[in-house]
């Protein structure tokens, strides 16, 4: 009877030992072999916080930073621009055409049409000028001196020597531009100073240049 006692005693006092004794951690195990690494282009760099890797929002930040500052440097550029306006360079309306002698009595000459759209015509009595757009829709009329007329090949319309507007859709004569003598003798052209048959100004100084040397 004792000695079981004694027993039963023993038994508890190893139990209690062995539950308040601590345990032990468990040993890692080492793989003798090694991991495999990463490739190299897609490990990020030494040291590198994070900011520089394109995720979708870096990539959203980035493009809206680019947004916002390509509006300034367009915004600016503008602004700049602004601060010049475009200006046409044209030819300059007024010009010298030469020595009144140099222009044959009852001729037409075309030496100035394309470039400055001007028709010079020396009659017996003088000279006048004429501007060789057609009056209907802009076109350039062409001298005809086998029909002694000026027709236009856009839709017809024919005027006299004179410009006075004979056939045709075209609604009035050409206009007449300013024609006088310059200081060095020369014959001076003013298209800037234009003359209108239907306002009574073919009578005016500078649509007709009385010349008879």
């Amino acid at each position: 009877m004792a000695d079981q006692v004694t027993n039963d005693v023993t038994g508890q006092q190893a139990e209690t030992a062995t539950a308040q004794a601590p345990l032990k951690p468990a040993v890692a195990q080492i793989s003798p072999a090694p991991l495999p690494r990463k490739p190299k282009q897609d490990r990020p760099p030494e040291g590198d916080p994070g900011i520089w890797r394109l995720s979708r929002r870096n990539l959203l930040t980035l493009a809206g930073w680019l947004g916002f500052f390509g509006f300034i440097i367009v915004s600016t550029i503008g602004s700049l621009r602004y601060m010049f306006p475009r200006v046409l360079f044209e030819p300059p309306m007024k010009f010298k055409a030469g020595s009144p002698s140099d222009f044959t009595i009852g001729e037409v000459s075309e030496r100035f049409k394309d470039e400055k759209r001007v028709w010079i015509v020396r009659e017996r009595e003088g000279f006048y000028a004429l501007i060789s757009i057609c009056t209907h829709l802009g076109c350039t009329p062409r001298w005809l001196p086998s029909d002694n007329k000026f027709k236009c090949p856009c839709h017809g319309s024919g005027f006299y020597k004179t410009g006075m507007n004979f056939e045709g859709p075209a609604p009035r004569p050409l206009e007449r531009a300013f024609v006088g003598i310059a200081d060095d003798g020369q014959l001076e052209v003013d298209r800037s100073t234009k003359f209108l048959y239907e306002k009574n100004e073919w009578g005016k100084p500078g649509s007709f240049l009385k010349y008879t040397g």
